[in-house]
């Protein structure tokens, strides 16, 4: 019987939450997995009881929904998406609705949209953050596909999305790569919010070296500030947590790392810089280190964020940045308290060529850049590898720069070359070879 006002296809963790979540929220889910057993397991478990109907083929399973029929695929990213695809093209109709949930390579997303629209098919990539919990509660959302498409999904999506400020945490990205674009970015910031933490953490630990104890009340207090966020948070936890066998802090238990090795030899015969204990007030140092924390994090977003808008531009995604800032308040893993005032400066200017221009983070930047370029030279004082610190402070310095060393550059090209270069004195766009021997 076609009653299912959804189907999902792929039970993991992530689509089983996501089923729960949607059954929850009041739909009806039709489920089906390749393994029987595993939808099996499922219907007899977490599902039982629930209005989740389990199939057993995907001939049933398409079956199940009514129309026009919306399925999410949640099956790892590549050939498998496509293996899926073309398993249900023969049993769909016109005006059908293909949902690819993973994190696939966005240039996919358009490739599959144009192919399925060919035959009739509605295809949408989603980005769904939040990991297994944000999944099962209510992730940040990011679609991406045809308006008509998105008005048959949008009741389900903006219902089981995590709501901020009254919000729900899913807006319609654009046109079809548009949303795995957006979930790319995003991952992008996230990892930079982390390597920052990281090396907020390891300069902190090179010249005061604080238990763990007291790190969790350093990044406590200052998720209790402007740095308010969901990785400030769990970070301030982690100090917290002991090893059941040796009793130390779980942050220090051994562990395996990229080139361990390598890197334990290297140590051995490559000394970095003589260093003396940190001698000066204590609390400065934190404070300068949250700064330069802050100030390193807004960058990192005006980046995100000047690529999303480069690539709106090109593929003509008319990308709404406030709605993006909005979608990542809550569900997400980089929801953060600053996060409200990127979507107030974008809601308040939507042509913002770059965050950092916006006056609320202009003024944070420049009344926090003498802390964070203390913050870099110390890092490379004590010998503390910080490269998201250091990029960050680089992009600043070259964004604000009116002239960059270009110039040399391209007349090493025109020398070696003869590539050409173009003169500040001329109409751009004339170009010039000069006889440089």
């Amino acid at each position: 019987m076609s009653q299912c006002d959804i189907g999902l296809i792929g039970l993991a963790v992530m689509g089983e939450n996501l089923v729960l979540n949607m059954e929850s929220k009041g739909f009806h889910v039709a489920v089906y997995n390749r393994t029987t057993e595993v939808t099996q397991a499922f219907a007899e478990g977490r599902a039982k009881g629930k209005n989740i109907t389990p199939c057993h083929s995907l001939e049933a399973f398409v079956g199940a929904l009514s129309s026009p029929r919306k399925m999410q695929i949640m099956v790892k990213a590549g050939g498998p998406v496509d293996a899926v695809i073309e398993q249900l093209i023969p049993l769909l109709d016109q005006g059908d609705i293909i949902i690819d949930g993973g994190n696939s390579l966005w240039t996919d997303t358009q490739r599959r949209e144009k192919y399925l629209k060919e035959k009739g098919i509605h295809f949408f990539g989603v980005g769904v953050s939040g990991g297994e919990e944000g999944a099962l509660k209510g992730p940040s959302i990011m679609p991406g596909g045809s308006e008509e498409g998105w008005r048959a999904i949008a009741p389900i999506y903006t219902k089981i999305a995590a709501i901020a400020e009254g919000e729900a945490c899913c807006r319609h990205m654009g046109t079809d790569g548009a949303g795995h674009y957006v979930k790319m970015v995003h991952n992008g910031i996230e990892y930079g919010d982390m390597q920052l933490i990281c090396e907020a953490y390891a300069i902190l630990k090179a010249t005061i070296n604080p238990t763990a104890e007291e790190f969790a009340e350093i990044f406590s207090t200052w998720n209790r500030g402007d740095l308010d966020s969901f990785l400030i948070e769990l970070t301030s936890k982690i100090f917290t947590q002991k090893d059941s066998e040796t009793g130390l802090p779980m942050v220090d238990a051994r562990i395996l790392s990229s080139l361990k090795s390598e890197r334990v030899h290297a140590s051995k015969v490559l000394k970095g810089p003589e260093t003396s204990p940190w001698e000066g007030d204590r609390q400065e140092l934190i404070d300068a280190v949250r700064d330069a924390l802050y100030a390193s994090k807004i960058i990192s977003y005006a980046q995100g964020f000047a690529q999303l808008r480069v690539a709106s531009a090109l593929y003509d995604w008319s990308l709404n940045y406030g709605d993006i800032a909005a979608i990542w308040r809550g569900g997400c893993i980089i929801r953060a308290r600053f996060l409200n005032r990127i979507t107030e400066a974008y809601r308040k200017d939507p042509a913002l060529k770059n965050l950092i221009l916006d006056p609320y983070f202009r003024d944070i930047i420049l009344g926090t850049q003498a802390n964070w370029r203390k913050v870099v030279q110390l890092a490379i004082q004590y010998g503390v590898a910080s490269p998201a610190f250091s990029s960050a402070l680089s992009y600043f310095d070259s964004y604000r720069n009116e002239r960059l060393p270009a110039n040399l550059l391209q007349a090493q090209r025109d020398y070696f070359g003869a590539h050409t270069f173009e003169r500040i004195d001329k109409p751009e766009g004339t170009f010039f070879h000069h006889h440089w021997f």
